[in-house]
């Protein structure tokens, strides 16, 4: 591992995403994984361990859903980068979400080494916190 590459760490309860993001960051130069978690609760200690500069996190899992891990991830390393990640259309995302912390919100189909890297040079996406969510009639 280079210690000038993109430290990455994988966050979804569902084993064939993380294997999918994991094989992205495989093939994206510059990026390398430092850790994996199924769980909020296992993220939280995860980030404070391998303190990654990126996190990919998916939005719904049992107990501390994406948004509140976000939060506390954030929270406690404001310098992490964190993206959500979830089958959520942008404009369906929970309204939480723009709040949380995180620098942008992807689609699963649309997750891959352009988007990855495209997100981390720009820092995020700069609009997300300010596009407004689906709101019931």
């Amino acid at each position: 591992m280079n210690a000038a590459n993109v430290h990455v760490m994988v966050v979804d309860d569902q084993l064939p995403f993380r294997v999918a993001a994991r094989a992205v960051i495989d093939r994206l130069a510059g990026f390398d994984i430092v850790g994996e978690a199924e769980s909020g609760l296992d993220a939280i200690a995860l980030a404070e361990k391998f303190k990654p500069d990126l996190v990919l996190m998916d939005i719904n899992m049992e107990g501390i859903d994406g948004i509140e891990t976000t939060r506390r991830i954030v929270s406690a390393h404001p310098g992490m980068r964190v993206v959500l990640l979830s089958t959520y259309l942008l404009a369906d995302l929970p309204p939480d979400a723009r709040t949380s912390g995180a620098i942008a919100y992807v689609n699963k189909d649309e997750f891959g080494i352009r988007v990855l890297r495209r997100l981390w040079e720009d820092g995020g996406d700069p609009d997300f916190a300010n596009r407004p969510c689906h709101q019931p009639n």
